[in-house]
């Protein structure tokens, strides 16, 4: 069975003294909150995507993040009965103030500290994955 690729970006910005992420609120289904991704399409690699995906969810362009290249996570699951492997970099708003542009795709956004940012998250993947990423930004 043929996997489905995704990708997207966990997006953090330093408000103040806090470090906050980006979370955005599915339109569909449960309502889930994850950061922004979405399938690669044809003759796309991963981190064209992930900047794509970006952009047409949330309305940051690729210019507005930097992109910390030295760490990313997979994310393996089932999603509609197929296999779906979810590669996420890490990567900062260059302009803590830039406003969230979201798409019919998803109904609402909130930029969360790491301990609300993984309350919503829900899943326990994802939540690793958010845990792992402040972790790498605490040591910095």
């Amino acid at each position: 069975m043929a996997v489905r690729r995704a990708a997207g970006f966990v997006i953090y910005r330093n408000f103040t003294e806090n470090t906050e992420f980006l979370l955005l609120q599915a339109s569909n289904q449960n309502h889930h909150w994850s950061p922004p991704k979405g399938h690669v399409d044809p003759g796309e690699d991963d981190l064209t995507t992930a900047f794509r995906e970006t952009w047409e969810e949330s309305g940051i362009k690729q210019e507005q993040l930097e992109l910390h290249s030295d760490i990313k996570d997979e994310l393996h699951y089932e999603a509609w009965g197929k296999p779906k492997v979810v590669t996420y970099w890490l990567a900062r708003l260059k302009d803590p103030s830039t406003q969230v542009k979201i798409s019919h795709e998803h109904q609402d956004y909130k930029w969360l500290n790491i301990t609300d940012a993984c309350k919503y998250a829900e899943y326990k993947d994802m939540q690793n994955t958010l845990n792992k990423f402040n972790e790498y930004l605490c040591k910095k």
